[in-house]
């Protein structure tokens, strides 16, 4: 593969500088997601009168659903990422084509089969959440409507993760920029215009999702790097399937213990009233925005480690985890001194309620009290994604994540319900995953084990 080509530029040159700008754009993609997320919130926040509060619940309440379903695909894109990275490292140009084009069929497959799916559970699923009855309707409208787009959010996910792979992250942002514009547009015209409320916000988001698929597809097909998209190849390799998923499921699997955890916990949310839950996916929507750029860290081990695992560069795969852990606490402590100084004015955005407002803020403390636990254990598990390991930090993650906080909200939450007890639940189960990973990392010593990998192989060509 020429050095010269965008997708070969991970495996040379500074490590520090190549990480920050694979981060920089990937960051702000997530963060400019979340915004346009937050603008549903906001706008059906302040522009649905009295109905307000029940509407930025009804949207509070579905988010930890909708981001089981979306997670668990983004992990499988995960799995993408590392077999088109690895082969574009090892200069396997078949194998990357194969995967692209097997990429973006689990996406609309998997996408259509899910939105049927979910479309028949979403309404029993959320009254078994304990939803209130004021909030339910609305929550059930926004759920199905926005169920309708999974096709296109899963294809624009899987399409992200290949221009990953190969170290492009400009590409979906500048995408994802324009598409969100056209979200907020919608939504004013929606709400405001037509005053449809948490319906209008849904078919805005539904749309803008199309447009960013469309986009990047057509991106992809102009493209001249290895991952070029073609019509005419578009199929599913078995074979190539088989490498995804293995690494992939895992993966899902990891990220949607998750949003199952917060399933549990936002049933705990729910049982404290509309306002706790109005004043909790205010929260939601600031603090995920410091999560952003603590997950395109861990992206970014998975893809440089990927890369430089299939070029066989294993002490540049060390240094990127340590580069990714450096740069990433640097990252967080600035954002969270910026997000906890403002932090009352951002959640006023939301709501002006001052209730709304404490209870939020508390819940920015907790979380980002937990944030340092969080990129230990995310950082790792990209690291160990990046050299093919991805099933071991599933199965702890689950255990960690998911028994802690099943725990806690079955446990202790009945002898004192109030907030700050189910806050509690998030430093203790994520500091419990980052002792997990930590430990794992130490057993399964990826690096070492390649390293003798190579060196058998290296005598084994030069008996030949």
């Amino acid at each position: 593969m020429h050095p010269s080509r965008p997708e070969s530029r991970i495996i040379t040159g500074p490590l520090w500088s190549q990480i920050l700008s694979f981060v920089f754009p990937l960051a702000l993609s997530g963060v400019l997601q979340q915004l346009f997320n937050a603008a549903d919130v906001a706008i059906v926040g302040r522009f649905t009168g009295a109905q307000g509060p029940a509407a930025m619940a009804a949207v509070g309440a579905c988010s930890p659903i909708i981001g089981l379903l979306v997670t668990l695909f983004i992990g499988i894109s995960l799995g993408a990422n590392v077999t088109i990275s690895t082969a574009i490292g090892s200069g396997d140009r078949k194998t990357v084509q194969r995967a692209v084009h097997t990429s973006l069929m689990v996406a609309l497959v998997g996408g259509a089969a899910l939105a049927a799916v979910s479309e028949v559970f979403a309404g029993p699923v959320l009254r078994a959440l304990d939803v209130p009855a004021e909030v339910l309707p609305l929550a059930i409208t926004y759920l199905r409507i926005f169920l309708i787009g999974m096709p296109v959010i899963l294809l624009y996910n899987f399409e992200a993760a290949i221009f990953m792979s190969a170290g492009n992250t400009r590409a979906p942002l500048i995408v994802l920029a324009v598409a969100g514009a056209l979200n907020i547009v919608l939504n004013l015209l929606f709400v405001l215009g037509l005053k449809m409320s948490v319906g209008g916000v849904a078919i805005a988001t539904v749309l803008s999702d199309g447009l960013s698929a469309a986009l990047l597809l057509a991106w992809l097909g102009k493209t001249h790097s290895t991952v070029r998209f073609r019509m005419a190849a578009l199929k599913i390799d078995p074979r190539i399937l088989a490498r995804i998923l293995k690494i992939g499921v895992p993966a899902g699997m990891q990220a949607a213990v998750f949003s199952l955890a917060n399933i549990i916990i936002q049933s705990a949310i729910n049982s404290l009233g509309t306002t706790v839950m109005a004043a909790s996916s205010a929260a939601f929507n600031i603090e995920i925005l410091a999560y952003c750029i603590l997950n395109a860290f861990s992206q970014a081990c998975t893809t440089f480690v990927g890369q430089n695992n299939g070029a066989g560069k294993i002490a540049r795969c060390r240094s990127t985890m340590g580069w990714c852990f450096l740069e990433g606490a640097l990252c967080l402590a600035a954002s969270t001194a910026l997000i906890l100084l403002t932090g009352h004015s951002l959640l006023a955005l939301f709501n002006t309620d001052p209730q709304v407002v404490a209870i939020g803020y508390t819940r920015l403390l907790w979380i980002f009290a937990a944030y340092i636990f969080t990129i230990s254990y995310e950082i790792i598990s990209g690291y160990l994604r990046g050299f093919g390991i991805s099933l071991l930090p599933a199965i702890l993650t689950t255990i960690a994540i998911c028994g802690v906080r099943i725990g806690w909200v079955y446990g202790i939450f009945p002898r004192r319900p109030d907030f700050e007890t189910i806050m509690a639940c998030y430093p203790a189960s994520l500091a419990t995953a980052a002792v997990f990973m930590f430990a794992l990392l130490l057993y399964v010593r990826p690096a070492a084990k390649r390293l003798t990998e190579l060196r058998t192989a290296k005598i084994a060509a030069a008996a030949a």
